[in-house]
Protein backbone atom coordinates (compact mmCIF):
# COMPACT_ATOMS: atom_id res chain seq x y z
CA UNK A 1 0.00 0.00 0.00
CA UNK A 2 2.71 2.93 0.91
CA UNK A 3 4.38 1.43 -2.40
CA UNK A 4 1.28 2.20 -4.12
CA UNK A 5 1.42 5.73 -2.67
CA UNK A 6 4.78 6.24 -3.73
CA UNK A 7 4.28 5.54 -6.77
CA UNK A 8 1.36 7.83 -7.68
CA UNK A 9 2.83 10.31 -5.95
CA UNK A 10 5.02 12.73 -8.76
CA UNK A 11 6.06 15.81 -9.07
CA UNK A 12 2.49 16.98 -11.15
CA UNK A 13 2.79 20.12 -13.88
CA UNK A 14 -0.58 20.17 -14.51
CA UNK A 15 -3.82 19.48 -13.01
CA UNK A 16 -7.74 19.27 -14.10
CA UNK A 17 -9.45 22.86 -12.82
CA UNK A 18 -12.90 22.00 -12.70
CA UNK A 19 -12.23 19.33 -9.64
CA UNK A 20 -11.34 21.88 -7.19
CA UNK A 21 -9.16 21.28 -3.91
CA UNK A 22 -10.82 22.10 -0.66
CA UNK A 23 -9.63 24.13 2.08
CA UNK A 24 -10.85 21.74 4.54
CA UNK A 25 -8.64 18.66 2.48
CA UNK A 26 -5.85 21.14 2.50
CA UNK A 27 -6.66 21.85 6.35
CA UNK A 28 -6.35 17.81 6.60
CA UNK A 29 -2.99 17.26 5.09
CA UNK A 30 -1.39 19.71 7.31
CA UNK A 31 -3.22 18.19 10.05
CA UNK A 32 -1.10 15.20 9.46
CA UNK A 33 2.37 17.06 9.57
CA UNK A 34 1.70 17.62 13.59
CA UNK A 35 2.44 14.08 14.21
CA UNK A 36 5.61 13.77 12.16
CA UNK A 37 9.37 13.70 13.22
CA UNK A 38 10.95 17.21 12.99
CA UNK A 39 14.32 17.83 14.49
CA UNK A 40 14.80 18.09 18.25
CA UNK A 41 11.33 18.13 18.41
CA UNK A 42 11.38 21.85 17.61
CA UNK A 43 8.31 21.99 15.85
CA UNK A 44 8.70 25.49 14.24
CA UNK A 45 6.75 25.24 11.01
CA UNK A 46 3.55 26.84 9.97
CA UNK A 47 1.32 26.60 7.24
CA UNK A 48 -0.61 29.01 5.11
CA UNK A 49 -3.12 27.36 3.47
CA UNK A 50 -5.06 28.59 0.20
CA UNK A 51 -8.00 27.42 -1.91
CA UNK A 52 -9.27 30.23 -2.46
CA UNK A 53 -9.44 30.65 -6.18
CA UNK A 54 -8.33 34.47 -6.34
CA UNK A 55 -5.52 33.55 -4.32
CA UNK A 56 -4.38 30.64 -5.64
CA UNK A 57 -4.00 32.70 -9.00
CA UNK A 58 -2.00 35.61 -7.25
CA UNK A 59 0.34 32.81 -5.66
CA UNK A 60 0.86 30.94 -8.70
CA UNK A 61 1.94 33.95 -10.30
CA UNK A 62 5.11 34.08 -8.35
CA UNK A 63 6.18 30.23 -8.99
CA UNK A 64 8.54 29.35 -11.52
CA UNK A 65 7.71 25.63 -11.96
CA UNK A 66 10.05 22.53 -13.90
CA UNK A 67 13.48 24.52 -14.19
CA UNK A 68 14.73 21.76 -16.49
CA UNK A 69 12.65 22.80 -19.03
CA UNK A 70 13.06 26.70 -19.48
CA UNK A 71 11.80 26.52 -23.15
CA UNK A 72 7.96 25.46 -21.64
CA UNK A 73 5.80 27.51 -19.75
CA UNK A 74 4.87 24.88 -17.52
CA UNK A 75 1.46 24.62 -15.96
CA UNK A 76 0.01 25.02 -19.20
CA UNK A 77 -2.99 27.28 -19.18
CA UNK A 78 -6.16 25.86 -18.34
CA UNK A 79 -3.89 23.01 -15.74
CA UNK A 80 -3.27 25.17 -13.11
CA UNK A 81 -3.57 23.68 -8.90
CA UNK A 82 -6.09 24.80 -7.41
CA UNK A 83 -4.75 24.97 -3.77
CA UNK A 84 -1.16 26.14 -2.09
CA UNK A 85 -0.16 25.23 1.30
CA UNK A 86 2.94 27.33 2.31
CA UNK A 87 5.75 25.89 4.15
CA UNK A 88 7.32 28.67 6.53
CA UNK A 89 9.45 28.61 9.35
CA UNK A 90 8.63 30.65 12.45
CA UNK A 91 11.89 32.16 12.97
CA UNK A 92 10.42 33.37 16.54
CA UNK A 93 10.34 29.25 17.41
CA UNK A 94 14.09 28.99 15.50
CA UNK A 95 16.10 30.95 13.60
CA UNK A 96 18.55 28.52 11.10
CA UNK A 97 16.30 27.91 8.65
CA UNK A 98 18.80 25.33 6.86
CA UNK A 99 18.95 22.94 10.30
CA UNK A 100 14.85 22.59 9.57
CA UNK A 101 15.14 21.76 6.28
CA UNK A 102 14.57 18.02 6.90
CA UNK A 103 11.53 19.13 8.42
CA UNK A 104 10.26 20.79 5.26
CA UNK A 105 10.56 17.66 3.23
CA UNK A 106 9.24 15.55 5.83
CA UNK A 107 6.21 17.30 6.19
CA UNK A 108 5.70 18.15 2.09
CA UNK A 109 5.89 14.48 1.68
CA UNK A 110 3.53 13.67 3.92
CA UNK A 111 0.41 15.93 2.75
CA UNK A 112 2.35 14.42 -0.81
CA UNK A 113 1.51 11.27 0.09
CA UNK A 114 -1.90 12.11 1.80
CA UNK A 115 -2.97 13.79 -1.44
CA UNK A 116 -2.36 10.80 -3.44
CA UNK A 117 -4.47 8.74 -1.17
CA UNK A 118 -7.09 10.41 -2.01
CA UNK A 119 -6.23 10.57 -5.84
CA UNK A 120 -4.74 14.14 -5.74
CA UNK A 121 -1.38 15.16 -6.91
CA UNK A 122 0.85 17.96 -6.57
CA UNK A 123 4.26 19.67 -6.56
CA UNK A 124 6.96 20.97 -4.58
CA UNK A 125 7.72 24.21 -5.55
CA UNK A 126 11.17 25.95 -4.40
CA UNK A 127 11.49 28.51 -7.08
CA UNK A 128 9.05 31.30 -6.19
CA UNK A 129 9.29 35.04 -4.97
CA UNK A 130 9.41 34.80 -0.99
CA UNK A 131 9.65 38.34 -0.43
CA UNK A 132 6.64 39.02 -2.93
CA UNK A 133 4.72 35.85 -1.09
CA UNK A 134 4.98 37.10 2.14
CA UNK A 135 4.25 40.47 1.22
CA UNK A 136 0.48 38.82 -0.38
CA UNK A 137 0.03 36.94 1.90
CA UNK A 138 0.83 39.18 4.56
CA UNK A 139 2.82 36.93 6.72
CA UNK A 140 4.41 38.30 9.74
CA UNK A 141 8.10 39.27 9.77
CA UNK A 142 9.25 36.18 11.98
CA UNK A 143 7.37 33.31 9.20
CA UNK A 144 9.43 33.40 6.34
CA UNK A 145 7.76 30.97 3.83
CA UNK A 146 10.20 27.96 2.97
CA UNK A 147 8.64 25.55 0.35
CA UNK A 148 4.83 26.04 -2.08
CA UNK A 149 3.27 23.41 -2.47
CA UNK A 150 0.73 22.69 -5.21
CA UNK A 151 -2.63 20.58 -5.10
CA UNK A 152 -4.93 19.33 -7.63
CA UNK A 153 -6.64 16.70 -9.82
CA UNK A 154 -3.58 15.37 -12.00
CA UNK A 155 -4.15 15.99 -15.65
CA UNK A 156 -1.07 14.71 -16.97
CA UNK A 157 0.77 11.73 -17.31
CA UNK A 158 4.25 10.99 -15.54
CA UNK A 159 6.11 8.23 -15.89
CA UNK A 160 9.05 6.74 -14.35
CA UNK A 161 11.97 5.62 -16.58
CA UNK A 162 15.08 3.80 -15.92
CA UNK A 163 18.60 5.86 -16.01
CA UNK A 164 20.33 5.32 -18.95
CA UNK A 165 23.92 4.80 -19.68
CA UNK A 166 24.72 7.91 -20.12
CA UNK A 167 23.64 8.37 -16.21
CA UNK A 168 21.01 11.54 -16.97
CA UNK A 169 18.72 12.23 -14.63
CA UNK A 170 17.23 14.90 -16.07
CA UNK A 171 13.07 14.68 -16.83
CA UNK A 172 11.52 15.15 -20.45
CA UNK A 173 8.56 15.33 -21.93
CA UNK A 174 7.39 13.67 -25.10
CA UNK A 175 6.93 15.31 -28.21
CA UNK A 176 3.26 16.76 -27.41
CA UNK A 177 4.38 18.04 -24.32
CA UNK A 178 1.64 16.53 -22.52
CA UNK A 179 3.49 13.26 -20.83
CA UNK A 180 6.60 13.79 -18.65
CA UNK A 181 9.21 11.38 -18.53
CA UNK A 182 11.12 10.93 -15.33
CA UNK A 183 14.11 9.05 -14.92
CA UNK A 184 15.31 7.10 -12.05
CA UNK A 185 18.47 5.15 -10.87
CA UNK A 186 17.88 1.68 -10.38
CA UNK A 187 18.62 0.44 -6.60
CA UNK A 188 22.03 -1.59 -7.63
CA UNK A 189 23.09 2.15 -8.87
CA UNK A 190 22.12 3.56 -5.29
CA UNK A 191 24.16 1.07 -2.72
CA UNK A 192 26.84 1.36 -1.81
Amino acid sequence: MLKDLVLKNRSYRGYDETRKVTREELMEFVDLTRFTASSANTQPLKYYVSADSGEVAEIQKLTRWAAALPELSLPYPGTMPTGFIVICLDTGIASNETAFLRDVGIAAQTMLLAAAEKGLGGCMIGNFNKNALKELLKLPESINPNLVVAFGKPAEKVVLTEVGADGNTRYYRDETGTVHYVPKRSLKDILL
